[in-house]
């Protein structure tokens, strides 16, 4: 890991001139610009508002706009830096061919890119907490942290889906779709706490409730929205708990989709 460390630090330069090129091509010509990047959370988050009048999901002491807001934003990040950066490879194939240098840095580089738009998000973020008067707290320290496990969980899927896709690009194609669908399998649309109160308060599956909470859990979007929402929103340190699962989950096969990803690379411009 050091290694690689030291080749992105390396490549620097190439890294910062990427990023700028995915930011420009993906703004060019838009008349609305970087306000796409708040339109699909923004809009998202009034869906399931209205969806939320209907179907009475609780939020407790948090307004249910902002508690979904702050969920679609790590969320958002998550979906579109690991469905970018598993496009990456294949996207750049004109350079691949002609000079060589480690290629994890065009995955590596479509999900940092992204952190532009996260940037800008929190700023909508710290209006609607002044407009709904929740007030930050030193709980706010811990952001960072639970921004680099996402990039790090983002980045799990980035590195073999890009290895994958440039075989079988229907990969880059059907990732986007399977992320949705896995929203609905983490805490967005409605809390955590939810899910706690279910399965762990109340033992709603018997005997395999406390498994299917654990199983739950092993989704790394479940602890990072809910630790999220809590340091933000609520003034309160993360649920370790909830995120160890995960986190466990993302140790292990980020070196193996890093080791996959270096299998696979001398073949890129082969195959590409």
């Amino acid at each position: 890991m050091l290694r690689v460390a030291q080749n992105l630090y390396d490549y620097r330069e190439l890294m910062f001139t990427l990023a700028w090129k995915n930011i420009a091509l993906r703004y060019k010509q838009a008349y609305l610009g970087i306000a796409w990047a708040i339109l699909k959370p923004f809009m998202l988050m009034l869906i399931f508002t209205l969806v939320k009048s209907f179907v009475g999901i609780e939020s407790g002491n948090t307004a249910y706009p902002i508690l979904v807001f702050a969920a679609l934003m790590p969320w958002t990040f998550f979906q579109e830096s690991a469905s970018d950066g598993v496009n990456s490879v294949v996207s750049n194939t004109a350079l691949i061919k002609k000079i060589y240098f480690p290629r994890e840095i065009f995955p590596v580089t479509a999900v940092l890119t992204k952190l532009v738009e996260l940037g800008i998000n929190f700023v909508i973020l710290a209006g609607l907490m002044a407009w709904y008067g929740t007030q930050p707290s030193i709980h706010l320290l811990w952001v960072p942290l639970i921004i680099a496990y996402t990039v790090l969980a983002a980045l799990t899927i980035a590195l073999v889906g890009a290895a994958v896709n440039v075989y079988f690009r229907d990969v880059g194609q059907a990732l986007p779709v399977l992320l949705s669908l896995m929203m609905y399998a983490s805490p967005v649309i409605y809390p955590l706490q939810l899910v706690k109160d279910k399965l762990l308060m109340q033992q709603a599956a018997g005997e395999w409730s406390n498994a299917l909470y654990t199983l739950y859990t092993l989704n790394p979007l479940a602890g990072i929205i809910d630790a999220f929402q809590s340091v933000v929103l609520r003034s309160a340190p993360p649920d370790l708990n909830a995120m160890i699962p995960g986190a466990i989950l993302v140790a292990v096969l980020l070196p193996l989709s890093h080791l996959q990803f270096k299998r696979a690379e001398s073949y890129f411009a082969d195959v590409i």
